[in-house]
C-alpha cells in the first residue's frame, strides 16, 4: 500500500489533571485547564509515522475536531512526524454536543475527499471513553475494521491485526481500505523533538466547517447533568473474623 493515512488526534483534558464538575452540573470546567492529545491518539499517530518512515504509505494527515485550540493538538501530531493537517472546526453549543456518531461523519467524509486507504484511530478518548468512532467510522464507509489493535503489518492488499480480547489475542486479517483502532500496547509513542517541533510550525493545517463536508452535526442526545462519584466511605480494621462477620451483620450485607 503506498497511499494516504488519516489519523484522528482529539483535544482531551490532561490525564493528570484531576477533574472538576461545573456547579450548574451542566458539564466539566474546561477554561483555564490543561489539555493534551488524547494518549491513545498519540500511540495511533506513532503507528501512521512508523509506516511511513518503512516506506509503506506516502502521506500522513492529522485530523481534529473543535474549536481553535484543536489546531495546538494537529501541531503536536505534525512535529511527531504527520505531513499536514485538517481542522475541522466545530465551536460554540455544537462543540458541547458532539460525539463519536458526529465525529464518524466527519472522518468519513474525509476519507472519501481525501481518497485515503487507511484511517487509524485512538481505540478510545480518555474523556469520555466512549470506544465507538472507529466502529462507526468503519460501518458509515462499509470499510473493514481491526478494532483493539496491539500489532499491524501490511501484507500486500491486506493487513494483519493482532487484537487484544478478553479471552487474550485474537488475530486477523483485513482488506485495504480499512479502519484500524490503537490499544495501549501498540506501541509506545515518541516525544517531539524541539527541530521537530519548529518544523511543524511550517506544515499546512487546512481549515474547514462540517458543512463544506455535507455533514449534519445535530446530536441527538442530551446530557441532562454531570454528577461527581460519590465519596468513597473510609474503612474499618477487625480483628477477628467473627468482628468481620459483626460488622457485615449490621450492615445488613449478610
Amino acid at each position: 500500500m503506498s497511499g494516504r493515512v488519516l489519523v484522528g488526534v482529539k483535544r482531551v483534558i490532561d490525564y493528570a489533571v484531576k477533574i472538576r464538575v461545573k456547579p450548574d452540573k451542566s458539564s466539566v470546567v474546561t477554561d483555564g485547564v490543561k489539555h493534551s492529545m488524547n494518549p491513545f491518539c498519540e500511540i495511533a499517530v506513532e503507528e501512521a509515522v512508523k509506516m511511513k518512515e518503512k516506506k509503506l504509505i506516502k502521506e500522513v494527515v492529522a485530523v481534529s475536531c473543535g474549536p481553535q485550540q484543536a489546531q495546538e493538538t494537529i501541531r503536536t501530531a505534525l512535529a511527531m512526524g504527520a505531513d499536514r493537517g485538517i481542522h475541522v472546526e466545530v465551536t460554540g453549543k455544537d462543540y458541547e454536543t458532539l460525539g463519536p456518531l458526529q465525529i464518524s461523519k466527519i472522518m468519513a467524509a474525509l476519507a472519501k475527499k481525501e481518497e485515503a486507504q487507511l484511517i487509524i484511530l485512538g481505540k478510545q478518548a480518555i474523556d469520555d471513553d466512549c470506544n465507538q468512532t472507529g466502529q462507526m467510522t468503519a460501518a458509515l464507509l462499509d470499510w473493514p475494521q481491526g478494532t483493539f489493535a496491539s500489532e499491524v503489518s501490511l501484507e500486500g492488499d491486506k493487513i494483519k491485526v493482532v487484537r487484544e480480547v478478553d479471552g487474550g489475542l485474537e488475530t486477523i486479517k483485513i482488506n485495504i481500505p480499512a479502519v484500524i483502532t490503537a490499544d495501549l500496547r501498540l506501541n509506545t509513542p515518541r516525544y517531539a523533538t524541539l527541530p521537530n517541533i519548529m518544523k511543524a510550525k511550517k506544515k499546512k493545517i487546512a481549515n474547514m466547517k462540517p458543512a463544506d463536508l455535507g455533514v449534519d452535526i445535530t446530536s441527538r442526545l442530551e446530557v441532562l447533568r454531570v454528577d461527581e462519584p460519590p465519596q468513597r466511605q473510609a474503612g474499618v480494621k477487625v480483628e477477628t473474623v467473627e468482628d468481620l462477620v459483626s460488622k457485615l451483620k449490621e450492615a445488613g450485607l449478610v
